[in-house]
């Protein structure tokens, strides 16, 4: 029987109701559900943004769910060495892979760690693994996009005006994001952070502090020495081990798992998605142990699914399902319109030589060039731990607004998915002369001409090599590679306006699939979670 929900009782329901906490289903359990002919009523795969937002409105409304994560957990330990570091990474620090991926280019144990490479034909992708999704390895940047460049991107599908009102301060009242302090950024080891915010008011272009989601409180113990240095020194691909980051399974999880409505079952990696008998859908998940083996299939009948594994893995489990005609009804749009958020990779050299570069955190400085003749862009400085003893150096990345040409092809022969994207099209191409544009202006505001940036391309490319050539991916060879891959199963295309996939009730998808390839020359994380907060309202009001 349908659970009827009065707006009055669901707006109430956004509220945090704690009761106690849930425990995991043991893997017996797990094989009877999964051997029982009654279907599992509500079930999301991943636990990245888009999951742990959904997880905790279907717990607020009481309303029992299962979570599959392919990832471990990873609590902060007091001894504060949950995480590699970049100095030292090890097998903690990649999914199942034989070298690291950053940092220093040693050699690894395989294992389940936090940070996966996904090699494609022109480009690369990075992703989380893990209880926290993406959150445990982003940059903790919760930056909100401008009304016209959020509307470029998503045009008449979402009212900015809604997003802005409702449910991006939504996200907000739960991870509690916050921009420096001053006194924080005054400390030596901001120089870096400091001159960015000067180069941006000298050049002329709007710069900001951007909103972390970093607990400050923390990250002044770090300073004092009372935390191991991690958030400072610009940890964060790895993990945080100072505990400064606000991952999501310190909020959004915690509290939906802390009302008992939420059961979080780690190291399921899904296969494959089919449709079933009745409507309902069957889910194929092999257990795994921490090396990567499987331990054992299970099948899952369940009602209602939300897909939430990330943009990478949500579109590929549904265009090999289309390929494999067992969801046969989707649609063309399936698997197509993907985007790299316009990420680009830089330095500037030859500035003030009090810069600590390998200091200062993660992204807390951003300047924004949204008038930049050739497309828009924004730059953000970060420490890099590569840049330890060199000075007068600082580091940045930057996005904009590429065309969401890339796509996900079945290959029926290998019964595998890639992802294409076009890198050499001018209008891909041209992210790269926009983002040289962009550090002229702020080199020539110190006086400083071309000669002073440095690799302007597109994506992070200081991957460790080694690792292309492993054997963990079939196709080494790519053009770039991107933090924030967006797109695949696009909203209002591949899906109906709340996330629904068209032609199959009761199948969700809540993350970074939804966007057409970019969120407007910021980091995504913020939009990802507050489009998941409107659609799961929406849903829940319309399909419960």
């Amino acid at each position: 029987m349908k659970k009827k929900i009065s707006r009055r009782s669901f707006m109430k329901a956004m509220g945090l109701g704690v009761g106690g906490l849930a425990l995991g289903r043991s893997p017996m359990v797990l094989s009877a559900l999964a051997a029982s002919s009654e279907p599992i009523d509500n079930m999301i795969i991943g636990s990245g943004f888009g999951g742990s937002v959904t997880a905790l409105r279907l717990a607020n409304q009481g309303i029992d769910t299962v979570m599959l994560e392919r990832g471990r957990r990873w609590p902060v330990t007091h001894e504060q060495n949950t995480f590699s570091s970049l100095q030292n990474p090890d097998g903690r620090s990649a999914w199942l892979s034989d070298f690291a991926l950053l940092g220093e280019p040693n050699a690894i144990d395989r294992y389940i760690g936090v940070l996966e490479l996904i090699v494609g034909n022109g480009i690369a992708a990075l992703a989380g693994a893990g209880v926290g999704g993406g959150s445990l390895v982003y940059a903790a940047a919760l930056y909100q996009p401008t009304q016209r460049l959020f509307e470029q991107a998503f045009t008449d599908s979402l009212n900015y005006e809604e997003m802005d009102d409702i449910y991006y301060p939504r996200v907000r009242s739960i991870i509690n994001p916050r921009s420096i302090p001053k006194r924080i950024l005054a400390q030596p080891e901001y120089a870096g952070a400091r001159n960015w915010l000067r180069l941006g008011e000298l050049a002329g272009l709007e710069s900001k502090l951007v909103e972390l989601g970093l607990s400050w409180r923390v990250v002044k113990k770090e300073l004092k020495g009372e935390r191991v240095a991690s958030a400072i020194a610009g940890e964060f691909w790895y993990g945080n081990n100072s505990g400064a980051k606000k991952s999501l399974d310190k909020n959004y999880l915690r509290y939906a798992e802390d009302s008992g409505y939420l059961d979080i079952q780690t190291q399921q990696n899904v296969t494959a998605i089919e449709e079933g008998p009745d409507g309902r859908y069957v889910v194929t998940a092999d257990e795994i142990d921490e090396n990567g083996n499987p331990i054992v299939q299970r099948k899952y009948v369940v009602n209602k699914l939300f897909l939430a594994a990330g943009s990478m893995a949500t579109s590929k489990l549904l265009v090999r399902a289309k390929g494999r005609n067992e969801l046969p009804a989707l649609n063309y749009e399936v698997g197509n319109n993907w985007g790299n958020n316009g990420d680009f990779f830089s330095q500037i050299t030859g500035l003030p030589q009090n810069i600590k570069p390998h200091l200062g955190g993660t992204v807390p400085v951003a300047i924004e060039d949204h008038n930049n003749p050739i497309v828009p862009t924004t730059v953000e400085c970060y420490a890099d731990w590569r840049f330890e003893g060199v000075d007068g150096l600082i580091p940045s990345v930057g996005m904009s607004t590429p065309p969401a040409n890339g796509r996900f092809i079945y290959d029926s022969s290998t019964d595998q998915v890639s992802l294409n994207w076009p890198a050499s099209d001018p209008e891909i191409t041209q992210i790269s002369d926009a983002g040289t544009e962009t550090y002229a202006k702020i080199a020539a505001a110190w006086g400083l001409g071309r000669e002073h940036i440095h690799k302007v391309r597109s994506g992070h490319c200081e991957m460790n090599q080694p690792h292309m050539h492993s054997g963990a991916t079939q196709n080494p060879i790519f053009a770039g590679i991107t933090a924030h891959p967006l797109g695949g199963v696009v909203l209002d295309r591949a899906t109906d306006n709340i996330g629904m996939v068209q032609n199959y009730q009761g199948l969700y998808v809540m993350d970074g699939a939804l966007v057409p390839g970019h969120t407007g020359c910021a980091n995504p994380a913020l939009t990802i979670a507050a489009l998941a907060e409107r659609n799961i309202e929406k849903i829940l009001l319309r399909d419960f």
